[in-house]
């Protein structure tokens, strides 16, 4: 099978896998010469057939295995990412359906839009600031397509990044007056305590994430753009969602926003 047929075959697959909530197994099993080039050629042809079918369009980008204990687990050295379309975005007091979802989790995020052009290959956190319209709390909704959330990163990179739903908090800010790095975060499902920390979980500054993605962008003609949505990966462990659950994200001087999730 030549690489086109690949990306071809792999993108329905999933596309499939998505819409009739069924999990399928790894690829790298079936298909050895599946590597990060290919995923990510195979995740642009399943955005492609996304916009096309769902009559949605691009509006950002998200971040994953940002953090080192991730990447150890999957035997990684550098994140990854997946495209953000406005049919992902869900909004703060609509009580959320599980049932499109095989087994989804959420994960607390800080979410960056953008003012101006990002273009690697030499962007730095500074860069990132000073491009950033405002910050808001998140939580992402993941979702992969794969039996028991199993996946090398080639798997995940041709799944979207394990891409599903996002939630942004309606109250916006300024990120000159705060320090991401140190901002503390407090995770609660059901009103308990399930994971606290800072922004420095992302990769040391959450904004490093950003400057990170610009550059590796370059390296396949793409650049971040002003108006987008960038999730910049997340604070925690991800966890698993129940119908009845309630998750509230809330970060020092930013505010929170909050997910209930129903049947």
């Amino acid at each position: 099978m030549i690489k086109t047929d690949v990306v071809d075959v792999i993108a329905k697959e999933l596309f499939d896998a998505e819409k009739n909530k069924t999990a399928v197994d790894k690829f790298v099993d079936k298909y050895p010469e599946l590597d990060e080039v290919l995923a990510y050629q195979i995740q642009d042809r399943l955005v492609e057939m996304k916009e096309k079918e769902e009559n949605t369009k691009r509006v950002g980008w998200k971040l994953g295995l940002t953090s080192k204990a991730k990447q150890q687990m999957i035997g990684v050295h550098e994140p990854s990412y997946g495209v953000l379309l406005e049919s992902m975005q869900l909004y703060e007091g609509e009580p959320i359906s599980i049932a499109p979802f095989i087994h989804a989790k959420a994960e607390p995020e800080i979410a960056f839009v953008l003012n101006k052009e990002l273009k690697g290959p030499h962007v730095s956190v500074a860069d990132v600031l000073d491009a950033t319209e405002y910050v808001a709390p998140a939580i992402e909704i993941i979702d992969s397509r794969f039996f028991g959330f199993k996946f090398t990163l080639a798997d995940a990179v041709s799944d979207n990044s394990s891409s599903s739903r996002f939630i942004i908090g309606e109250r916006f800010y300024n990120p000159e007056n705060l320090n991401l790095k140190l901002m503390g975060f407090v995770y609660r499902r059901n009103g308990e305590v399930a994971a606290t920390g800072a922004g420095a979980a992302v990769m040391g500054h959450p904004a490093r994430a950003i400057a990170w993605l610009a550059n590796r962008l370059y390296k396949v003609g793409k650049s971040l753009k002003s108006g987008e949505v960038i999730l910049s990966g997340s604070l925690s462990a991800a966890l698993e969602i129940a119908p009845g659950d309630q998750y509230t994200a809330s970060f020092d001087g930013i505010g929170s926003v909050h997910a209930i999730f129903t049947e």
